[in-house]
């Protein structure tokens, strides 16, 4: 049995277990109380059944974040763990109705996300009993605070046992990938917070009032979804301008995919943010789009380039910069772009700049797309073997290469199969300046 298969069955007996206690434990108040609690299980759902899915992690995030945190403020620890059962559970069946997932597959993802989500609460009350409290009513300072402290506990939890599965399964790093996402999203996160307190503090005024804080709520989730939307389409504008310069030029395309590919790993080995991640990713992709602009007598030229030629070449940058420049939300990698060719000496081009006057993300391109060439075989030469390769950024250190760049690409150099299974053949008039 994989560790994963005994990671979420971990999980599914725990949550049982606290399913269990919170049953033999709980207690309505009266009908108000029944009231809430199925006003909460059925806005759960809608949360759930509604929520935005995160191009760039493996999972999703919702204001059901909100709705939880305030039934155990509300409601106690034991009815909020049986409200976010039955929330989670009918969530998790219904989007199944419309999802490939049915299998065995399918079972496990439900199993998953019931269970995390239980014991994520139970988390969350078992914090707010052990400073003797069943409730809070936030009337005053301390209660706020506490209120704060048990959503970190919540927040934590809930994606330190979602991060945790994916570190099983994609073999990331757990720490890592746990800090991106919070950074990625520190602010939707503040925002759901508040809105728990704000439900919270409604409610003592009257039950009905809580529904005035719905109106936040879905403010917030609205402006969530538009941020991944305008994200993801920023995204397929980029692959739909890559499949058109492959059509032109197949070569700039496949060098472009794998350069990102590598920058990545670049930045994820330095420890970069998610966003950074993301921008560099983007950046990658683009880096050569330029050379839409470049005539074919050069671009397609079967052999190395005059000085003349070079001076044309040498304009990409600028003119991929310019492509990318009108959309708001990858602004920066505009930049990143435009500075790709600079060197750390100060040699390179559109710009001349040095040191760290080059952006990080530029610097880490850069060193993606000079192993890249390197490790590619040319009309005039051969690609070089890993262990030259190798030595080349080391000599490349300090002169076009950005130190800890270099150092995390040798890094991630080390950790390569010792040769690639299938030698890179690129027709292609550029030498490793390109």
């Amino acid at each position: 049995m994989s560790v994963a298969y005994v990671y979420v069955a971990a999980l599914a007996v725990s949550a049982l277990l606290s399913l269990a206690h919170s049953v033999t434990h709980c207690a309505f108040a009266g009908g108000g109380t029944v009231s809430l609690f199925v006003a909460f299980v059925i806005l759960a759902v809608l949360a759930e059944v509604y929520a935005t899915r995160v191009p760039a992690y493996k999972w999703e995030i919702s204001s059901s974040i909100a709705i939880c945190l305030a039934s155990v403020f509300i409601l106690g620890p034991y009815l909020a763990v049986i409200s976010v059962f039955l929330s989670s559970l009918i969530s998790e069946l219904l989007l199944r109705l419309n999802s490939e997932k049915r299998g065995s597959s399918g079972v496990i993802q439900i199993v998953f996300n019931v269970s995390q989500l239980v014991i994520t609460v139970t988390l969350a009350g078992l914090f707010l009993k052990a400073f003797n409290r069943e409730t809070l009513q936030l009337i005053h300072p301390a209660d706020i605070g506490l209120a704060v402290a048990v959503f970190a506990i919540y927040l934590v939890s809930n994606l330190s046992f979602v991060t945790g599965v994916i570190a099983i399964t994609e073999n990331k790093s757990f720490l890592q990938s746990l800090g991106r996402s919070i950074r990625q999203f520190f602010m939707q996160y503040l925002a759901l917070c508040v809105s728990a307190l704000l439900l919270t503090s409604l409610y003592t005024i009257s039950v009905w009032h809580v529904f005035l804080a719905l109106f936040p709520l879905t403010l917030v989730h609205i402006s969530f979804r538009g941020y991944v939307k305008l994200q993801t389409e920023a995204r397929n504008t980029f692959e739909r301008i890559s499949q058109l310069l492959d059509a032109r030029d197949h070569y700039t395309a496949v060098h472009s995919v794998e350069v990102a590919e590598l920058a990545v790993r670049i930045g994820q080995e330095m420890g970069l943010s998610q966003r950074e991640i993301e921008q560099i990713d983007v950046g990658a992709r683009v880096h050569d789009i330029g050379k839409v602009a470049i005539p074919d007598s050069i671009l397609l030229k079967p052999g190395k380039l005059t000085e003349e030629e070079w001076v044309t070449m040498r304009e990409h940058p600028v003119t991929s910069a310019e492509l990318i420049a009108g959309i708001e939300i990858y602004a920066s990698v505009s930049e990143a772009v435009r500075h790709e060719h600079e060197r750390w000496n100060g040699t390179g081009y559109p710009d001349g700049l040095k040191g760290e006057q080059i952006p990080l993300i530029s610097r880490i391109i850069a060193a993606a797309d000079i192993y890249n060439a390197l490790t590619t075989d040319r009309p005039y030469r051969k690609a070089f073997s890993l262990e030259k390769t190798r030595q080349m950024i080391e000599d490349m250190t300090e002169i076009d290469l950005d130190p800890d760049v270099a150092s995390a690409l040798i890094r991630v150099i080390d950790a390569m199969p010792a040769e690639p299974a299938v030698p890179r053949i690129i027709p292609t008039p550029e030498s490793v300046e390109a």
